[in-house]
């Protein structure tokens, strides 16, 4: 009998998740066995959330692509035969070289996003490709933008308040983050500060698996938070409840803060959020005099069109109180910021011809289908690492511009999944096991290293491999294009950096993982004595760089001098409403008189193992939170199949009634693939902009639901 050859590598989660677990492959005989978190990991900490527990599973799924793809059939209806790499990649380019010929390069645009959050393989591992080449450049704004933006113009490109500081803190308020479903490792450590006397405070819309577990669970109405951010930051300065040392010496723009703030009272915010006037007094209070003060904010906060007027007033309240004097004082937004990425480099923004024209990633429905007139048209597009069939906003626009017959597809993908459907190549592509990469962490101080330990199955190759394919079908000779991906690695960072002091590549490859040099959890107080990266070097209550316009700031978007700011914005944060509301949108409001909120599903990672039965019993088959009264006006029972839907088009769910959600209010998990259900949430998203960042607007959105068939 054979022996069993047994070995661990070290890994890193791909998703796109702040946690970026560090993990340890399991191999048995040259195949993936099992994977564990890293019980060394100071987040990790050896625990990986439900969705990676079997991960193996989906690296040998029977469904996976295995071989690159030739569309037989009409576009959606998933009929494909095998053919050659060198088919592929020769009808690739040859399609390409057409279309560049008759329309030019504008005519093609990649499309790509977080499902895969490698420095080499991930987000921005295309980018100098399509530069290269002169097409359309996307401008990637799914999450975050809005909150980047608004963080920069406050606290300037800081990390912030370390999570891992948390610990320390004896008042936390996560605000708009499920962190028990998205964030779990940093959950970890706000249950240890709670078990050392801190109180945990939740404010979210509706009743998440992380606001059960709070201390306080306060529900303001979706899309209202910046009234309550600035009726505290009215009784924080009308009770002298602020740090006069802190706010003197660190802080600009205090006194037209304080007139601003002066009408935004409890009772004004009352009226618009639904939450008592006494309960924003005592949350104000309890924030501002509690030492250390800790807060977590989501990228939900920022998905309405006043998300991100929000965040900057929602920034002002840690350097109001002076809460950043303190170890565990602060507030935590993306740590990103201080990690030594070189995004130049990865994306090479010298690359892009000039006036190179720029689409939106949420506004691809509105491109293909000719509504955002275009010229020259998109007559292809490539997407990887995305699935804007489920992901994106207006999905039947999407589809219906997938469907055009001039339109030529290439998928780089693992499943057929609902827009690979439509593809007229696929590209079969790695997953996670099988290619080196570092990972990219957006939520914690750690470079997380992920080894190449088993060969990929079938003929798939990692997504670097397909670009260094490409570019030499099509004659690039920038040696970009030909380094392995190690070689790739030792230039994506900047290893001289001081961040980076005692580490390498090689480090790295050894232990699996490495904190920056930026401080301890124990002793990181970024901004105790101001220092911020801002302009005037303090917290910048009013900016005076929001006169010079909108623009997008978010860590992951191509690097482009070219983009072009909008109209200036207000220099002080404030109170903006959604548009669509009873109060804003009466005449809609008829119509559909319910807000939808579509947050991330517990059991799928945005729509990765939403095609895994696995996967979807844990999770439960797609549903609908809704409050008895809303049901009963309705004739819905639990348990009915109901259809919710606007004039963007509608999905049918199960519909679960409860209190977890207010009159008024629905909720619908992000994630469900199209193709095995009757439509998914983003059919009915806006692809509208929020006020800053061009972030999206997935919790600005009004409907209608009703009863399609009552339960037995």
């Amino acid at each position: 009998m054979a022996a069993v050859i047994k070995t661990t590598h070290p890994g890193a989660c791909p998703h796109d998740c702040p946690d970026t677990c560090a993990m340890v492959f399991e191999v048995e005989n040259g195949k993936l066995a099992g994977v564990t978190g890293n019980a060394e990991h100071p987040m990790t900490r050896g625990g990986l959330c439900v969705k990676l527990k079997d991960y193996e599973k989906r690296h040998y799924h029977p469904e996976r692509v295995l071989y690159p793809l030739r569309r037989t059939g009409p576009k959606g209806s998933k009929q494909f035969e095998r053919i050659s790499w060198d088919e592929a990649l020769a009808e690739i380019v040859s399609r390409w070289q057409a279309i560049i010929a008759e329309y030019g390069a504008e005519a093609i645009i990649p499309y790509s996003y977080l499902g895969h959050q490698g420095l080499v393989h991930g987000l921005n591992g295309g980018d100098a490709f399509f530069n290269r080449l002169g097409a359309t450049v996307c401008e990637r704004t799914f999450c975050g933008e809005g909150s980047a933006t608004a963080w920069l113009l406050t606290n300037g490109p800081s990390g912030g308040l370390d999570p891992e500081s948390f610990v320390h803190a004896k008042y936390i308020v996560i605000w708009a983050c499920n962190s028990v479903s998205t964030n779990l490792h940093h959950w970890h450590f706000v249950v240890e500060a709670r078990k050392r006397g801190a109180k945990v405070v939740v404010i979210d819309a509706y009743a998440s698996k992380t606001a059960k577990q709070a201390d306080w669970h306060i529900a303001p109405r979706p899309g209202t938070d910046g009234a309550l951010a600035m009726a505290m930051i009215h009784t924080i300065i009308e009770e002298d409840l602020i740090d006069r040392d802190y706010v003197a010496n660190y802080t600009v723009g205090y006194e037209e803060l304080a007139e601003r703030a002066r009408t935004r009272t409890p009772e004004w915010a009352a009226e618009i959020t639904g939450i008592a006037a006494e309960d924003i007094r005592t949350l104000a209070r309890e924030y501002a005099t509690t030492k250390p003060a800790a807060m977590r904010i989501g990228v939900a906060l920022e998905r309405h069109y006043g998300g991100g007027q929000t965040i900057r007033a929602v920034c002002c309240l840690p350097a109001l109180t002076g809460a950043w004097r303190d170890v565990g004082g602060g507030i935590y937004q993306m740590p990103v910021w201080e990690h030594p990425y070189k995004f130049d480099q990865i994306c090479r923004p010298d690359l892009i011809p000039k006036g190179t024209r720029v689409v939106n990633n949420l506004q691809i429905g509105r491109a293909l289908t000719g509504e955002l007139p275009l010229d020259p048209p998109i007559k292809s597009m490539m997407c990887w690492n995305s699935n804007p069939v489920t992901q994106a906003p207006e999905t039947d626009k999407i589809v219906q511009g997938l469907l055009r017959e001039d339109l030529f597809l290439v998928s780089a993908e693992h499943f057929i999944s609902d827009t690979a459907a439509y593809a007229d190549i696929i590209l079969p592509a790695s997953m996670g096991a099988e290619m080196e990469d570092i990972i990219l962490s957006w939520g914690h101080f750690y470079l997380t290293y992920n080894a190449k330990c088993v060969e990929s199955p079938g003929e798939a190759v990692p997504n670097n491999e397909i670009f260094r394919r490409l570019a030499a079908r099509l004659g690039f000779e920038e040696e970009q294009f030909k380094w392995s991906d190690a070689e790739c690695l030792e230039h994506y960072i900047d290893w001289n950096s001081p961040a980076c002091e005692g580490i390498d590549l090689a480090y790295l490859r050894k232990h699996g993982y490495a904190r920056l040099k930026i401080g301890t959890p124990n002793t990181r107080a970024p901004h105790r004595q101001g220092n911020f990266p801002t302009p005037s070097g303090k917290c910048e209550f009013k900016s005076e760089s929001a006169d010079r316009g909108n623009f997008v700031a978010g860590p992951f978007r191509q690097m482009y001098d070219g983009f072009q700011p909008g109209e200036p914005l207000d220099t002080l944060p404030d109170y903006v409403p959604s548009r669509e509301t009873a109060a804003t949108n009466p005449e809609l409001a008829r119509k559909y008189p319910l807000n939808i909120i579509s947050p991330k599903s517990h059991g799928f990672l945005n729509s990765c193992y939403a095609n895994m039965e696995q996967k979807i019993r844990g999770q439960g088959e797609q549903f609908v939170l809704i409050n008895a009264v809303d049901a009963d006006a309705r004739g819905i029972r639990d348990g009915d199949k109901v259809r919710v839907f606007n004039d963007r088009g509608g999905f049918e769910g199960d519909a679960r009634i409860t209190d977890d959600v207010n009159p008024g209010i629905v909720v619908a998990t992000l994630g469900y693939w199209r193709q095995l259900n009757k439509g998914t949430v983003n059919i009915i998203s806006s692809a509208e902009f929020v006020n800053m960042g061009h972030a999206p607007t997935f919790s600005d959105n009004l409907v209608q639901v009703e009863a399609v068939a009552h339960s037995v």
